[in-house]
C-alpha cells in the first residue's frame, strides 16, 4: 500500500509529474491560460510565457492542450524539446508532428523549400478551406536555436488579409527573453507576452488544500497547520515544483512517524536534514534565516 493511501488520499497528492487535474491556477496562471485562449481564438498568432524553473510552466501547457483537446475546431501539437541542430531538421520535426504528407514525387529527403511548401498548403487547407484552428506548442522554447526561431516567424507570415495561419505558444525559461529580444522582427510578432512569478503565501496555501482536496482526502482534520504552510513558503519561496517535492518528502515523514499533522517542526527537521547532506541550491533556495 502507498503512503498516501496509508494518509487517506485516493491518489498521490504531491506527484511532480505535470497532470493537469492537479494544476492549481494561481492569479497569474489563470491570467496566462485565460489570455492565451482568447489570442489563440482571435487567431494574433505568437504568445509568450516566460518563468523561472518550477514555476509552473509545463503544467500550464498541459493545461492549455487539455482545453484544446475539448474544443473540435483546433488542430494542434506540442514539442516537448525543440533542441534541433539545423532549420532541416526542425521543419521536418514539424511535418512529421502535424502529420503532413509530402508528395512522393520529392522521394525520401525533400528540400527546405518542399518542406516549407507542405507546411504552407497545409496552414491554407486547414485554416482557410476547412476553418479550423492550427496551433504549435512549444514546451522549453529556450533551447530554440536561432535557425528554428527563424523557421516560426516565416511560418508566422503565412496569414490571410484577416487572420495568421499559424498559432504559435512559446513557454521557456528567462533566457528565452534575450533570444527573442536580439530578433526585433520576431518580437514584434508577440501578440501576448507573460511572465511567471512564484506564489506568494495565500496562493501556496490555497495549492496546498487543493491538490490535497483533488487526490481524495476528506477527513475534517486540517492535515497541514498554518505555520507548516508558512515554513514551506518560506523554504521553496513560493516556487510550485519546489513546493510540491517538499509536501511529498512531509507526508512520507508524516507517515513514517506515524503522526497525523503537519507542523513547522516537521517540516524544519526535513529541510535542515537536506541542507546537512548539501542537497541545496546553490542559490540557497530552501535558505532559511532560522536554520542558521
Amino acid at each position: 500500500m502507498s503512503y498516501f493511501n496509508v494518509l487517506g488520499f485516493e491518489k498521490e497528492p504531491f506527484s511532480t509529474s505535470p497532470d493537469p487535474d492537479f494544476f492549481y491556477l494561481s492569479r497569474e496562471h489563470e491570467t496566462a491560460l485565460t489570455n492565451i485562449l482568447i489570442e489563440l481564438r482571435l487567431k494574433r498568432g505568437l504568445c509568450v510565457i516566460l518563468g523561472d524553473v518550477g514555476t509552473g510552466k509545463t503544467t500550464l501547457s498541459r493545461k492549455l492542450v487539455q482545453e484544446l483537446k475539448a474544443r473540435e475546431d483546433f488542430i494542434f501539437n506540442i514539442i516537448l524539446d525543440p533542441s534541433v541542430e539545423d532549420e532541416y531538421l526542425f521543419l521536418t520535426s514539424l511535418v512529421r508532428n502535424f502529420e503532413i504528407a509530402t508528395p512522393s514525387s520529392l522521394g525520401p529527403h525533400p528540400s527546405i523549400l518542399d518542406l516549407r511548401d507542405a507546411l504552407e498548403q497545409f496552414l491554407f487547407q486547414k485554416g482557410v478551406n476547412e476553418g479550423k484552428t492550427i496551433v504549435l506548442i512549444v514546451d522549453e522554447a529556450q533551447k530554440l536555436s536561432e535557425d528554428s526561431l527563424e523557421v516560426l516567424r516565416v511560418l508566422l507570415n503565412f496569414e490571410t488579409n484577416e487572420f495568421k495561419l499559424l498559432q504559435l505558444v512559446l513557454l521557456g525559461q528567462l533566457e528565452l527573453h534575450s533570444k527573442i529580444m536580439s530578433m526585433a522582427n520576431f518580437f514584434d510578432r508577440i501578440s501576448f507576452k507573460f511572465t511567471l512569478n512564484p506564489l506568494d503565501y495565500n496562493e501556496t496555501f490555497e495549492m496546498i488544500a487543493f491538490r490535497i482536496a483533488q487526490a481524495g482526502y476528506n477527513a475534517k482534520i486540517n492535515l497541514f497547520l498554518e505555520e507548516a504552510v508558512r515554513q514551506i513558503h518560506e523554504y521553496s519561496r513560493g516556487y510550485p515544483r519546489q513546493i510540491t517535492l517538499l509536501c511529498h518528502k512531509v507526508l512520507k515523514s508524516l507517515m513514517l512517524r506515524n503522526k497525523f499533522v503537519v507542523d513547522a517542526e516537521l517540516v524544519k527537521e526535513i529541510v535542515e536534514a537536506e541542507m546537512r547532506l548539501g542537497w541545496q541550491r546553490r542559490e540557497d533556495l530552501f535558505q532559511n534565516k532560522a536554520v542558521h
